[in-house]
């Protein structure tokens, strides 16, 4: 086996199973199912809970809630990020306002949005406050990043607009914009799902959560905690794949 397969069972498999053995040894010496339930309880609970439609149509809710406030967090940080990159004084009428959403605790935000807005849209919100600052910080640095003897050489050829944002501004902010992605979605799932738990909105993983830790069904808790793991590592290689194609077609452009 090569270097790179090695380096990959290790980090896919052995160290996963390390861990869970770690986990099971904790259980054995709490002993107490509702501190600390096994591993194989947890984990043939999640297999009941798959092959329930419900389960499906949970995790579904929960996923759309997410993906539409990350899409729109990415949506108007984008525009803003250009925004702020080529007008100093937007940038200078923004910055508070970004500066009050990063420094403000989400539990904060979370209970504003569920008064303002209700449980329903509060994860779709919390998703959004939480991608569209730092997208907008990193497609600034992108835009910020061209090369300005670049763009004013393409000034004084008469180079099309869209021949310049394809030719400088795409290559310059795309990397930015794929780590800003890729930082984001983490956020964007913990933060609505934390904002489910919260706001309780009907068919959702973070009510599931709060209803068993309100029934002490610890089992249950672990096992929709591990349903969010997963999901977060499934959607984060998507995306990371996505952003791979793009970023190649990019740079081939």
């Amino acid at each position: 086996m090569t270097n790179s397969t090695v380096k990959r069972l290790f980090r896919w498999i052995l160290f996963p199973l390390l861990w869970i053995a770690v986990w099971q040894i904790i259980a054995l010496i709490v002993d107490r199912e509702v501190l600390v339930p096994a591993p194989a309880r947890v984990f043939v609970r999640l297999w009941e809970l798959m092959r329930t439609e419900r389960f499906w149509s949970i995790v579904g809710s929960s996923i759309l809630r997410v993906t539409l406030g990350f899409l729109a967090g990415v949506l108007l940080g984008t525009l803003t990020g250009v925004l702020t990159a080529k007008l100093p004084l937007s940038d200078g009428l923004l910055s508070p306002l970004l500066t009050v959403i990063r420094a403000t605790p989400v539990a904060s935000f979370i209970i504003l949005a569920l008064v303002w807005m209700g449980a329903e849209s509060t994860p779709v919100f919390i998703s959004f406050l939480m991608v569209f600052p730092i997208m907008q910080s990193h497609v600034h640095t992108g835009v910020r990043a061209v090369s300005p003897a670049l763009l004013e050489m393409a000034r004084v050829y008469r180079i099309p607009t869209a021949r310049r944002v394809k030719a400088l501004y795409v290559p310059a902010v795309l990397p930015n914009f794929s780590a800003g992605c890729r930082t984001c979605l983490g956020l964007a799932w913990k933060a609505g799902v934390a904002a489910e738990v919260i706001s309780i909105p009907m068919r959702s993983i973070g009510r599931e959560l709060h209803n068993s830790k309100a029934y002490l069904e610890t089992v249950d808790v672990f096992a929709w905690t591990v349903t969010v793991i997963l999901l977060s590592l499934l959607i984060e290689k998507l995306l990371s794949m996505l952003l791979l194609r793009l970023t190649k077609g990019g740079e081939r452009q």
